[in-house]
């Protein structure tokens, strides 16, 4: 890293990196509140690099929203949906298996499996579906339930603890928990966004118990509403801390607030300067945390491309059918093929590899899904 490439304000962060020391969280909201992108991109470039080296990575992998109903009623999401809603829906084990099937003749290895805080699903329900899940290829990796969903299984489903119901879960199938639901940790912004959801310790608890257990699960951040650059960083503090005291967060996902169809509709979309700087930022800080993934459902595989300069050094995955940011305005494609997420990696200077669900990196896929012609972007690998 040249230091002469530096602003005078930054370089004594810019020496923590190259001596690879820990930065505060004054340091990171100086670099919050830097306008000197291109100085964040070297910085984050610096941590990246010394972590992955000149590899970026990407998964196939399979979304499956399961059902949309919800008892919360989150001010942000437009996905959550009660009984008699037009958009309410709810797949069978029997749906969800077809889907996941046709998927593996693609070459996925990981089903990444979300939904609502359902009110009447029995404890059968979720262990049936795991177990038939994983039937279908024991090597499937599933990847599967926020840390709000665990809570609510737990409580009202399973009712047992959390290490109980993460157990039967883990026993029939579950191979690692998703990151989602951890918004912004602040509780003034939380009563404000998704009063009545868990609260940060509680989001944090799971996530402790799972790792515990030998677990491992990524974590995320909403950003771009009503929180503050404070807030933000002190949203990145609780992750790196408990990263230090467990180890067995993987991977960070960030994803910018959309905002078109929510009763939040009068903010202002994050623009492509803010997700960047957020990306550099988030890579500089979380120092214990080994990967950076670029959401393209939220930023757009554009953005997600300009990303790889910026501490980035994962596109995420072919994904095929996304419904939580797409509810919510999301103009994206709803999948990327394995051609598309190679060519912008390449065309970034990278080198583009194939990753499992904990970022271990994989041989090329050599199905012939995989090496089919390019299609358009945005075209379904799997219906």
């Amino acid at each position: 890293m040249k230091l002469s490439l530096i602003p005078p304000s930054l370089r004594s962060i810019a020496g923590k990196i190259e001596n690879n020391e820990r930065i505060t969280t004054q340091d990171a909201l100086q670099l919050y509140r830097s306008h000197d992108l291109n100085a964040l991109g070297i910085m984050a470039s610096a941590v990246r690099e010394r972590k992955n080296g000149n590899v970026a990575t990407y998964i196939l992998n399979r979304y499956i929203n399961y059902s949309n109903l919800c008892v919360l009623s989150c001010q942000f999401c437009a996905f959550a949906a009660k009984k008699r809603d037009p958009h309410a829906f709810e797949s069978s084990i029997d749906e969800i298996v077809a889907l996941v099937q046709e998927a593996l003749t693609t070459g996925i290895t990981e089903v990444h499996m979300v939904g609502g805080l359902h009110p009447t699903l029995g404890p059968q329900w979720y262990l049936e579906l795991l177990s038939r899940l994983h039937a279908l290829d024991p090597k499937l990796q599933l990847k599967a339930f926020t840390a709000i969903e665990v809570r609510h299984l737990a409580r009202r489903i399973f009712k047992t603890s959390i290490a109980g119901t993460l157990a039967q879960l883990r026993d029939a199938g579950l191979s690692s928990l998703t990151g989602g639901g951890a918004e912004i940790f602040d509780p003034a912004v939380r009563d404000q966004l998704c009063r009545g959801k868990e609260s940060a310790a509680e989001w944090l608890e799971v996530h402790r118990i799972w790792h515990a257990m030998g677990g491992h699960s990524t974590c995320t951040m909403l950003y771009g509403h009503i929180e503050t650059m404070e807030q933000r960083v002190d949203h990145l503090r609780q992750l790196r801390d408990l990263q230090d005291e467990t180890h067995g967060f993987t991977g960070f996902i960030p994803f910018a607030f959309e905002p078109q169809t929510t009763i939040l509709a009068h903010i202002k979309s994050a623009t492509a300067f803010d997700q960047l700087r957020n990306l550099a930022v988030s890579r500089i800080f979380l120092d214990n945390i080994d990967h950076l993934t670029a959401y393209w459902v939220s930023m757009g595989l554009p953005l997600a491309q300009i990303s790889l300069s910026y501490g980035v050094d994962d596109l995420h995955g072919t994904i095929m059918e996304e419904k939580i940011f797409h509810m919510a305005g999301a103009s994206t494609p709803q999948a990327q093929t394995v051609e598309s997420l190679r060519r912008v990696i390449r065309e970034a200077g990278r080198e583009p590899m194939q990753r499992d669900s904990y970022y271990n990196r994989l041989a090329p896929v050599q199905s012939a899904a995989a090496h089919a012609g390019p299609r358009a972007e945005g075209e379904l690998v799997c219906a």
